[in-house]
This record gives structure tokens, C-alpha cells and sequence, in this order.
């Protein structure tokens, strides 16, 4: 066998298929697009669904690739087994209505042991088929020629994942010798289908050519009109037999992560510290992926996977010794190692590695913490369980996901309460929701509403008027024949555009009968169809015709609104990079903003390029135009779709010049100079790695400059200049008189100060102690300590006790020196019975010390109590 790289064995792969008259298709986004049943892309198949659905012909039926996947199910056995991970490839090739098991069987023995390409013994090679799949047998044993010694029957070999395609399926086994079999069992592990590292599965065919019933038995499955093929290899698999090392994690790829970890660590990849050697490498390598695949961290989806992932990771460097932040560091030596395949690597690192670091630092910060509270919380328990409240106070206040909380529950032999975490967590929820401002309509828990399907016609883009009729109204829930009042309305054509893709609702009005009626709001009924919410000052029943309108200006103000959208999101990526997406919009007539991955805030200059460049745009005047098609072909032609956004299979595209082509259901200007002007007026934080800009545009910058100059005015009315332009030298002058007067304030309150303390020292009560007692209402804390410093320095023997009641808080300073220290007095215990005579709390050291209390009602009887009791 052929001592190969993974690269080298990927490559090969890909060659070898090529050869077959097979196309070689571009391996898909990790993050699925054009699937909203998938959190990540997982297999080689998953990518190539389009053409197995039929919803796209592919130019060749013969296909291969090389599929970057992520599974995730069972990210706990990480590290603990030879061969499981959350990031890996996928090598396959698939035939859409071609060949079918002669050739795809044939194809898989030549390419694992000719010579040519893998090499593999053949008297190493074992193979497993369905109990009934006769045909595969004939195969194996007439055609490969294979010892019929060597070929295990079960009823396992079934692919099937509920009604549709389904099929018997083939895996080939390669033997790795003795060395990986210590108890000397031998065939038995292959033929009794024992766990075992000697036997590994190295391939998988499935033969799709059976139609799947629910409640049919397999037997009577019919047989598909076109038969297909799929198959599926682990590269990493292979490759840890091709360079006959004991687990995946000793590939080269993985060693090369490996020791880039190492040379951050204390401890080696050896022993029981390998596994947390096994679990970094492993999580890094899939975060570096996912993210240079436009991925985010966050708190739900796959964010939250990543989330989880990265602090995974972090807690296992720990354990080998690592406390500062590094991971980011490690992503270099990912791309290092796998981006001659996959380029983007390094064209997002610098992006990649900003967030990972960012990341990792904010839960650094809380990880100690979190770990304390948890051992803590592990100790108190008697049950061995440890609380839903601490599991949700970790996760809420600390960033631990509960699944790590699990685990970690788990090491030292407690589970969790998982009943009480998640009724925290509802409760969470249930307070979010209240706290949201809720629209005035019923939305989708209306009964009546989700079971209304009788289809509205939207004719807004083309016109703000019609006449229409009345065909479902809903008051409080139920749908009524007739309402007045605040109801809600779907009418059979409508041009009021409803709430979605973060452009808000029309809003404008009926008239019926010669009487107007207010039109507050739109948004989409559960079904889809524009639904109204009005206020009909008179009674409004089904059948009625109306005249509809939507207010003009507000349309138009959204209009140039949301265009601007559009032209921002390409300005952004243009001027910040590639990394760039859009996370999020709003935008109705006042305002747009527009949430973007971001990893850091935008500067000054950065944010006047992009209003540069956006009003630069809007002065080249280029038309909108606005086009239907069919999902793949808008793809195809350069429309940008947003993540997780689903999408119809005919979707509209808005094309603005060369400047910007999106898939949007939004209304638009005609012609990009409609905006007028552009004007940012924020930029923000809105979580990790996401920023904010808020903008507007035409009548509104004219209002904003208005505002603006009405500002100035004020100001300059206020410090007296008569032209904007002198503002800033007067400005300048106020201040340097400021500093100057600051500094003359200091230094008299320093002399007032000094005068104080020599009134004070002719204050000494004499007694069992000697004492000084004063209370001020306008002194600061500062100024006590300044007073009681200086009092302890030159008087020996004496016990100072001040107090203050400035800005409405109770402030006591107590000092005395070493001398009435060894007498039993104790400044520190002093102030704390002040502080708790006067409700609060404080203390200090027994020579110096500060307290605070709320109440001032008796300060003075309080001091003198304490004095008495010396």
C-alpha cells in the first residue's frame, strides 16, 4: 500500500473519478443556503441534493467531490475514540440515473487496490451486503472475484430515512493486521460485527432503487424509475490507514495542529492528557472552518455550536496548561495545513482569527468563575445533582453551555437537573416576550387566522391605490362577519405592504361609503396574505368594497430607505472585506439600519468612506431593475442571498447597477439617484462580531441638517459668537479659562483644607481616649481622609471619627495611629459599627478605615455612643 499525504489521497480520489468521465463539483458551504432542514452541511450527499430532488439537472449524471462536513451529535465522544470528530471530509461519487452497483462497485476495488492509486493487499480487504441483495453478491464473488469467505450478509446494510429513496447498501473492510487486535480474536470481530480497531470500514455504496412506504414492508417496496448511487468515504479514515497510524488524530493534518498546541502547553500529547489534545484539535479545526464559511458565534443555531465548540476547548487548555489566549494562533497552522485545497482559509484568516480571539478572551475572563461557582455548588449538594439554578446561572451569568456544565458534572460523578435548568430557562423566555411591544393584532395564535387560506393579491409594487373587497375580518381573535373599532382585515387585492425581510408595514387608509378609516399597520398573515390593522370609525363587513391607499410619503421615504440598504451591504464589503454579511435589517421611512459581521468597531474614516461611497453610487444615477427566477439560476447569476433566510423556488432579484444584486421581496426606487442623499447616523455594538449602522436618507438628512443647525445656533448663542466658524477658537478659550479656574478651586480648597485641620486640633475631647468628632454636609470622602491623614501625623494618641452627608450619602473616615492600636482601639472596627448603625457597611485596617450609611437622623448621638463606650 501506498504510503500517501491526505492531500495526496484527497487529490487522488478526485483524479481517479475525473478519469471516469465523472464532474468534479466544488465542494458546498458548510453553512446550507439552499436547505433549511440542515444546521451545517453533513455529508457528501447533502450537498448534492438538488440533483437527486430533480430540482437541477446537472451538466454531467456522473459526479465527485471532496465535501467538507459537520455532525455534531455527539461532540461528548470527541477525543475518547480513535476515529469520531465534529469537522471532517467526505469523499464520494454519485451516479443521478447512470451506472448503478456493477460499475460503482468495480470503481470503488480498483481506486482502494490498484496499485495506481491506494494499493491496498487484497487479501486484507473484506466486504459486508444486505442479507437479500443477491445481485451484490453475484458481484463481489463473479466480477471482483473476491472469496465469498470474505463477504458478510446482514440486514443492517439497509439505507433508510422514512418515505422516499431508500436501498441495500455495500461497505468495504480492510484488515489492519494484529497489531490492532491485542486479545487475538481475529475474523470474529468482522463477521460478529464487534467494535474493534482492526477491521475498519473504509467505504460505503448505497444502491437507491427502492421507493420507501410508511406501513409497506421492504419487501414490497417498489423499484424507482431512476436509479442512483452514493457513496461515502471518510478521508480521515483513510488516511489514518494509509499512514498505518493507531487513531485519526495521528494523521499528518491533525499532527500538525497538534503540535502547535503543544508548543503552548505545558503537558505533551501523550497519556490521559492526549484526549484534551484530541478534543482542541479537533474543535479548532471545525470553528476555522465553519467560520472562513461565513458562520458566527452566537447564542442559538449554529452559533451556539460554535459557541459551545470554542469553550470546549477553551477548559480542555487548561487542563494541559495553557490560561492565556491562543486558539486564535492555532487557526493559522489550519490553514497552513489544508488551504492549498481549500483557499478561502487564508483568505479569511485575519477575519477568523479576530474572532476566535475575541471569543476566547470573553470567556477566559469568566471561566474561573464559573468553575469556582460550580465547584462550590458540586460540594453543597447531597444528592449527588447538581441544581437547574446553578446550571442556568452558569450558562446566563458565566457563558457555560450546559452542555459543558453537564460534562464537567459528569467528571467528577454528579448529573444535572435538567428539568429545573430548562424551566429557567422558559422563564427567561416568558420575560423577554412580555418585554417585547406587541403589535396590535392577534398574529398567528389566532385559531380563526391560521385555518384563514383564502389567497390576498399584493399590487403594491405597481400601484398605492385600488379598489377592493373585503374578504375576512378578525376582532379579538375570531373572524367576524362585520367590526368597528380596532380589527383586523385581509382584503382579495391589496397594495399595503406587510412586515417581512425587515422592511416594516404599510400603513395609509380605506374609504367606504365617503368615510376614511385609518390603516395603522401590515403585517403577514400565518398563510401569508397581507393582513391590515385598522381603526374603523364605522362598521365594516365582509363583501365590502373599499378604496384603498397607502400613504405615499411614507412609501417613498421606505423606499429610499431600504435601497440604501442594499447599496450599504456592497459598500461595506468593498471597504471592510469579504467577511462581511448581513446579520440582520430594519428600515421603514424615518430610518434603515443594517446589522453586518463585523469584528471590530468601525473607524472614523472607515464609516465616512462608506457615506462617501454610497453617495457616490447614488450619483451615478443607475437604474433598479427587478427580476423573477428560479432560486439556482438567481444564485447563478450573482445574486447575493442572506443566510438563513428561506427562500421560495422563484424568488425576485433587485439588481442596482453594478453596484449590488440581492435576492429581496422589499420595494425599491426606480433609479438609484431617487435617494437623493445619504447619511450615517450610528455606528454600534449589537453583540460579539455583529456591528450596527444606522442611516437615512432625501427629506430626512435635510431634517437631521436642520436639527444640526438649530443645535449650532443654540450654541452659539450660548458662548456668544455670531459665526459657526469661531465656535471652536471660543470653545478653546472656555476651556483653558476652565482648566485655569479648576486649578484656583483646588488649590483654595486645599488651603481650606489645611485651615480645618488646625481648627480641629484645638478640638481634642480628652478622656479615656482622646478623641476628635466632627461631622460636615458639603465635604467629600477624599477631604476626609485628606483631614483625618494629616490629624493622625501630628497628633499622637488620638482617635479621629469624621463624617459626611454630601450628595445625600453617610461617610465615615476614622484614623488614629499604632500607639492606640496596641491600647485595643481599632479604626476598622469602629467605622463598621458607624456603617451599621446607620444601615450600611464598611471597615478597614485597625489604623485607617472608611464606612458608608444611609441614615443621618442621628449621626451625631451615633458618634458620641461609640466615644462613650472606649
Amino acid at each position: 500500500m501506498k504510503k500517501l499525504s491526505t492531500s495526496e489521497i484527497r487529490q487522488l480520489f478526485l483524479e481517479y473519478f475525473k478519469a471516469q468521465d465523472h464532474m468534479i463539483e466544488p465542494g458546498a458551504s458548510l453553512v446550507p443556503h439552499d436547505d433549511p432542514t440542515l444546521l451545517w452541511v453533513n455529508s457528501g450527499v447533502a450537498a448534492l441534493k438538488k440533483y437527486f430532488d430533480g430540482s437541477v439537472i446537472p451538466a454531467n449524471r456522473r459526479i465527485t467531490n471532496a465535501q467538507k462536513s459537520i455532525r455534531t451529535n455527539d461532540i461528548e465522544n470527541v477525543g475518547k475514540t480513535a476515529r469520531h470528530h465534529t469537522f471532517f471530509e467526505m469523499l464520494g461519487n454519485f451516479s443521478i440515473g447512470d451506472y448503478f452497483k456493477e460499475e460503482a462497485i468495480q470503481f470503488a476495488w480498483e481506486f482502494l487496490t490498484s496499485v495506481d492509486y491506494i494499493g491496498m493487499e487484497v487479501e486484507k480487504m473484506y466486504v459486508s451486503i444486505h442479507t437479500d441483495d443477491t445481485e451484490a453478491y453475484r458481484i463481489w464473488t463473479e466480477v471482483i472475484k473476491l472469496d465469498p469467505k470474505r463477504i458478510l450478509k446482514t440486514d443492517g446494510n439497509y439505507w433508510e430515512i422514512g418515505e422516499g429513496p431508500s436501498g441495500p447498501n455495500s461497505e468495504i473492510f480492510y484488515d489492519r493486521g494484529e497489531k490492532y487486535d491485542p486479545e487475538h480474536i481475529g475474523e470474529r470481530l468482522f463477521f460478529e460485527e464487534l467494535d474493534n480497531d482492526r477491521y475498519l470500514e473504509v467505504w460505503n455504496v448505497v444502491f437507491s432503487q427502492y421507493d420507501a412506504k410508511p406501513g409497506v414492508p421492504r419487501s414490497e417496496y417498489l423499484e424507482l424509475p431512476q436509479k442512483n448511487i452514493d457513496t461515502g468515504m471518510g478521508l480521515e479514515r483513510l488516511a489514518c490507514i494509509v499512514q498505518d497510524v493507531p487513531t485519526n488524530f495521528d494523521i499528518d493534518i491533525f499532527q500538525d495542529i497538534i503540535h502547535t498546541i503543544e508548543s503552548y502547553a505545558t503537558e505533551k500529547y501523550e497519556g490521559s492528557e492526549a484526549e484534551s489534545f484530541k478534543i482542541i484539535s479537533d474543535h479548532i479545526r471545525t470553528i476555522v472552518f465553519a467560520l472562513s464559511d461565513g458562520a458566527m458565534f452566537a447564542n442559538e443555531g449554529r452559533g451556539y455550536v460554535l459557541r459551545r465548540l470554542l469553550r470546549r476547548a477553551v477548559r480542555h487548555s487548561k487542563k494541559i496548561g495553557i490560561n492565556d489566549a491562543y486558539l486564535y494562533k492555532v487557526a493559522k497552522t489550519v490553514a497552513q495545513s489544508m488551504g492549498d485545497f481549500y483557499p478561502n482559509l487564508h483568505e479569511r484568516l485575519d477575519y477568523v482569527e479576530t474572532m476566535i480571539k475575541a471569543e476566547e478572551e470573553r470567556f477566559s475572563a469568566t471561566l474561573h468563575d464559573g468553575e469556582e461557582l460550580l465547584k462550590s455548588a458540586l460540594n453543597e449538594s447531597k444528592d449527588k445533582q447538581l441544581s437547574g439554578d446553578v446550571a442556568f446561572k452558569l450558562y446566563d451569568t458565566f457563558g457555560f453551555p450546559i452542555e459543558l456544565t453537564e460534562e464537567i458534572a459528569l467528571e467528577t460523578g454528579y448529573s444535572v437537573d435538567m428539568e429545573g435548568f430548562k424551566a429557567n430557562m422558559q422563564a427567561q423566555k416568558e420575560r423577554a416576550r412580555d418585554a417585547r411591544k406587541t403589535m396590535d393584532s392577534m398574529g398567528s395564535q389566532s385559531k380563526d387566522l391560521l385555518e384563514f387560506s383564502e389567497a390576498s393579491t399584493f399590487v403594491g409594487y405597481e400601484t398605492l391605490t385600488t379598489t377592493s373587497k373585503i374578504i375576512a375580518i378578525f376582532k379579538d381573535g375570531e373572524r367576524v362577519e362585520k367590526a368597528s373599532g380596532r380589527c383586523n382585515v385581509i382584503f382579495d387585492t391589496t397594495p399595503f405592504y406587510a412586515e417581512s425581510g425587515g422592511q416594516a408595514g404599510d400603513f395609509g387608509r380605506l374609504v367606504i361609503n365617503g368615510h376614511d378609516i385609518k390603516v395603522i399597520d401590515t403585517v403577514k398573515a400565518p398563510n401569508g396574505q397581507p393582513l391590515s390593522l385598522v381603526d374603523a370609525t364605522v362598521e365594516i363587513k365582509i363583501n365590502d368594497t373599499v378604496e384603498l391607499s397607502v400613504d405615499h410619503l411614507n412609501r417613498e421615504h421606505t423606499k429610499r430607505n431600504h435601497s440604501s440598504i442594499h447599496l450599504v451591504h456592497a459598500a461595506l464589503i468593498e471597504t471592510l472585506g469579504s467577511h462581511v454579511a448581513q446579520a440582520g435589517s430594519f428600515v421603514n421611512g424615518k430610518y434603515a439600519r443594517l446589522d453586518f459581521s463585523h469584528f471590530e468597531k468601525m473607524s472614523d474614516d472607515q464609516i465616512k468612506t462608506i457615506e462617501t461611497k454610497v453617495n457616490a453610487m447614488i450619483d451615478y444615477a443607475a437604474n433598479v431593475d427587478v427580476e423573477y427566477m428560479g432560486i439556482a439560476d438567481a444564485k447563478a447569476s450573482g445574486a447575493m442571498a442572506l443566510f438563513d433566510e428561506k427562500y421560495g423556488d422563484v424568488v425576485r432579484v433587485v439588481t442596482m447597477g453594478d453596484f449590488s444584486k440581492e435576492l429581496c421581496g422589499g420595494t425599491h426606487v426606480g433609479n438609484i439617484a431617487e435617494i437623493g442623499i445619504f447619511k450615517i447616523l450610528s455606528e454600534e455594538s449589537v453583540g460579539s462580531g455583529v456591528r450596527r449602522l444606522s442611516f437615512t436618507t432625501a427629506q430626512n438628512v435635510y431634517d437631521e441638517v436642520v436639527q444640526l443647525e438649530n443645535f449650532l445656533a443654540d450654541v452659539q448663542e450660548t458662548v456668544s459668537v455670531k459665526q459657526s466658524g469661531q465656535l471652536i477658537d471660543k470653545l478653546e478659550d472656555l476651556m483653558n479659562e476652565n482648566r485655569t479656574l479648576k486649578t484656583e478651586i483646588d488649590e483654595l480648597a486645599k488651603i481650606k483644607l489645611s485651615i480645618e485641620v488646625e481648627v480641629l486640633k484645638n478640638k481634642v475631647v480628652s478622656g479615656n481616649v482622646k478623641t476628635i468628632s466632627a461631622i460636615y454636609a458639603d465635604y467629600s470622602a477624599d477631604d476626609l481622609k485628606y483631614l483625618v491623614d494629616n490629624l493622625r501625623n501630628e497628633l499622637s494618641e488620638t482617635l479621629i471619627i469624621l463624617a459626611t452627608t454630601a450628595n445625600n450619602k453617610v461617610v465615615f473616615v476614622v484614623g488614629c495611629d499604632k500607639d492606640l492600636n496596641k491600647q485595643g482601639i481599632n479604626a476598622g472596627q469602629i467605622a463598621k459599627t458607624l456603617a451599621q448603625a446607620t444601615g450600611g457597611n464598611g471597615g478597614g485596617r485597625p489604623d485607617f478605615a472608611q464606612s458608608g450609611g444611609k441614615d443621618a437622623s442621628n449621626l451625631e448621638n451615633e458618634i458620641n455612643a461609640v466615644i462613650s463606650g472606649l
